[in-house]
């Protein structure tokens, strides 16, 4: 397997990629952000169904990549976008595709997003060009609640939404399929800044709440959410990607204090 993920995917089935960002640190370009993107985390072209073609002597001289989309996996993640977006108070669900284009597998997917639509009256829905969308995303990041896409896009787009809040540092994830859920940071393990004390895990705390808000244990997420807000908000002990100079370990002391 290309990585420890891709591995996961393919034992476990953990089909949708839940996204959140929301504004932590005030002052910045955009203000109050509270978005949610979903992401299809087994099909499209991050799967890695690709090959070279050789010719004229070259092995290597052309490269291809196979994009899979089953009405069965779109269905499924476009269900649980609408499903997710009702359970926790939002109003409204952009699909964003490229079937302009791509009019058999992201047409295929765009068909099967309308279609579940019809059995949620009750949200709002919408479709998008996923480059439209990405423009819109950084002119007025207000205008969208709940979006769902494929693979690949939702890899894309949900570091540029972790943008919008500060960086990859504030981005939680969680991979939930039928029977198995894991809650990760989206910025991975970072090896570059290993023991350096400059990391900032509050993606990592909050994908943590992602995972107690999975289980039932609502209350404690919320109490660890809250000791998050209480810290930055208070701007003493903030990390180097927040504009200050505190350390990992001061930072995770501050939040301990607090929710104490």
């Amino acid at each position: 397997f290309r990585s420890i993920n891709v591995a996961f995917r393919k034992a476990f089935d953990p089909y949708a990629n839940v996204r959140p960002v929301r504004t932590l640190v005030p002052g910045g370009r955009y203000e109050n952000i509270d978005l949610l993107l979903i992401r299809e985390n087994t099909e499209g072209l991050c799967v890695g169904v690709e090959h070279y073609r050789g010719m004229h002597g070259d092995p290597r001289a052309a490269a291809e990549s196979v994009m899979i989309i089953t009405r069965f996996g779109a269905e499924r993640v476009c269900r649980y976008a609408f499903e997710y977006a009702r359970a926790n108070g939002r109003n409204e669900v952009t699909l964003a595709h490229k079937a302009n284009i791509l009019k058999f597998t992201q047409g295929l997917f765009l068909e099967a997003g309308r279609e579940v639509a019809e059995d949620f009256p009750d949200i709002e829905w919408e479709d998008r060009i996923i480059d439209a969308t990405a423009m819109h995303l950084v002119l007025d990041p207000h205008r969208f609640d709940a979006l769902v896409m494929e693979n690949m896009f939702g890899d894309i787009l949900s570091d540029l939404m972790a943008g919008l809040v500060g960086g990859l540092g504030f981005a939680p994830a969680g991979n939930i399929g039928t029977d198995t859920a894991m809650f990760e940071a989206v910025h991975g393990s970072a090896p570059d800044i290993a023991g350096q004390g400059v990391a900032n895990p509050t993606g990592l705390l909050l994908s943590a709440c992602l995972m107690l808000d999975h289980i039932g244990q609502q209350e404690v997420g919320t109490r660890i959410r809250s000791a998050i807000n209480d810290v930055i908000l208070a701007g003493r002990v903030r990390t180097v990607d927040m504009g200050e100079s505190a350390s990992t370990a001061e930072y995770t002391d501050a939040l301990v204090r607090a929710l104490a």
